[in-house]
């Protein structure tokens, strides 16, 4: 990378690891519309899952007592059906579909009733959340905003939906960064060199633990609003993006 692009890049993973430290979601989603303006898709969701990876590792850490790992365990069945799946079909997508799904995303809670999501805490919740959320890991490198319909209206509080979710999302992540690892190929002009792939741990580490004293002050009520309006103004953006790419 030269020097501009990595400096866009370091500012770009403290950044969005601070928002996904806050919020559980949403840095996730600008850091992978970001990475896509510098590198091709099986090198961005690769970047982006050592990226998140860390971040959501550091996270659960560091709320590591408030973690729910019974719903970590039952997420983890449906990752593992949502891997073998893809493993068979072998699907790549191009930029413009990662666009438009990361633009899509945030506004499945308008489209689908509430009581037609399961709770994570219910029956089956969880293990549906691990496959439809790794489903979408794999198709556009995000799953935050699907991840928080299964628990927005449980009775689990934001410290345990920040930390279960890191749980989870250190799972998925890993999947993604395996799985799009067989479709790299030797393209000279990307570098994920160990300098690069060292920022990217580092400026994560530093941004998850720069957001721990505001998740602290933020209360319950402003924490689901804002996360809400976040995502999907993000997601707007990426919509039009997306489409444009076709028109």
């Amino acid at each position: 990378m030269s020097g501009s692009i990595l400096a866009f890049f370091t500012v770009l993973v403290i950044t969005t690891s601070f928002l996904s430290g806050v919020f559980g979601m949403a840095g996730g989603m600008i850091l992978m519309g970001g990475l896509l303006l510098i590198l091709p898709v099986a090198y961005a969701m690769i970047l982006h899952g050592i990226t998140q990876l860390t971040a959501n590792f550091w996270r659960a850490l560091l709320w590591y007592a408030h973690v729910k790992w019974w719903l970590v365990f039952r997420y983890s069945l449906g990752l593992f059906a949502a891997c073998a799946l893809f493993l068979f079909v072998r699907f790549v997508p191009d930029q413009r579909l990662v666009y438009i799904f990361l633009g899509v995303i945030p506004f499945l809670p308008l489209f689908i009733p509430d009581h037609h999501v399961p709770r994570a805490t219910s029956t089956g919740g969880a293990e549906s959340c691990g496959f439809i959320c790794t489903s979408m890991q794999l198709v556009s490198g995000i799953s935050g905003p699907t991840l928080d319909l299964f628990f927005v209206n449980t009775n689990v509080g934001r410290r345990a939906i920040v930390a279960t979710k890191a749980a989870c999302q250190v799972l998925t992540h890993l999947a993604k960064v395996l799985y799009f690892g067989a479709f790299l190929t030797a393209d000279t002009s990307v570098d994920l060199s160990a300098a690069v792939i060292t920022v990217a741990l580092v400026c994560a580490v530093l941004g998850t633990s720069l957001a721990r004293p505001v998740l602290e002050r933020i209360n319950d009520v402003r924490f689901r609003f804002l996360t809400r309006y976040i995502i999907m103004s993000i997601g707007f953006v990426y919509l039009v993006v997306g489409l444009s790419g076709y028109v």
